[in-house]
């Protein structure tokens, strides 16, 4: 059993049971749990008028609960379609990191993110002052797709010598790096697409690097020996370079339209 149903508040309204999409609540004169499989999504708590649903697992996390008007949509949708007009991949930082206070509000926002099953199993990794021997291993990995693709060769070229070279290849001026891991790729990309938008609310940008995603691809159980506290079956799923914009842009440019087909 995974709920805890107070009997005497509960006022046996059905909503609980309505979208419980386990059937495990059945409602006579209160509220009852069945046993039936549930994932612990926290629909029945949310859902509940008078607070009588508990999961048992947010037991001395009360602090987390937050009663809100659910009439209410808090960002409008002119607000929201502005920011993502604005959004640009940043790849010219100032000289300024992200502190860890400003990474936790990020964090925040991945915390309520969706998740396949309710497994919510996203792991982040900042990667600040072991960045550089970080990417030594990407490099290590990815190398051998040199002859694919220039980039990778660039970076080889520029781990031995950069004297000559303006910018990281695969970095540019980024001094920090988000890594998102998950047994799930849309877990994990939605988790860093929410801590994304945060990230431009706070006046931060940044860019996805599919190079430094490679080093899974190529070789997990290579990468994940830089990570011994993280579990071997998850894989890394996004790498997101952040940092506080050197460079704003003016104005929103054309896309290609969006093609979207009704049956």
């Amino acid at each position: 059993m995974k709920l805890i149903i107070d009997t005497e508040l509960c006022t046996a309204c059905k909503l609980c049971s309505q979208v419980c999409i386990r059937d495990n609540i059945y409602v006579d004169d209160f509220a009852v749990e069945m046993g039936d499989n549930c994932f612990e999504c926290g629909h029945c708590m949310a859902v509940c008028k008078v607070g009588a649903v508990t999961l048992k697992s947010f037991i001395g996390h009360e602090d987390r609960i937050q009663e809100y008007n659910s009439h209410e949509i808090p960002v409008k949708y002119d607000d929201l379609l502005q920011l993502l007009k604005q959004r640009r991949s940043i790849r010219w930082f100032k000289n300024k990191k992200v502190d860890k206070k400003t990474f936790e509000k990020l964090f925040e926002g991945a915390y309520y993110s969706p998740s396949a099953q309710n497994e919510q199993d996203v792991e982040f990794v900042v990667l600040d002052e072991k960045l550089d021997e970080f990417m030594d291993v990407v490099y290590d990995i990815i190398k051998v797709d040199e002859d694919k693709f220039f980039r990778i060769k660039e970076f080889g070229d520029y781990l031995k010598d950069n004297s000559k070279k303006k910018f990281h290849p695969l970095l540019w001026e980024g001094k920090q790096l988000i890594l998102t891991f998950s047994t799930d790729k849309n877990n994990a990309v939605i988790a860093n697409t929410r801590l994304e938008l945060l990230a431009y609310s706070l006046g931060l940008g940044g860019f996805y690097s599919l190079f430094i995603l490679k080093a899974d691809e190529i070789n997990h159980d290579k990468l994940m020996e830089f990570f011994p506290d993280i579990d071997k079956n998850k894989h890394m799923y996004s790498t997101f370079i952040i940092g506080y914009p050197k460079k704003r842009f003016r104005r929103t440019i054309p896309h290609r339209d969006i093609t979207a087909t009704y049956y």
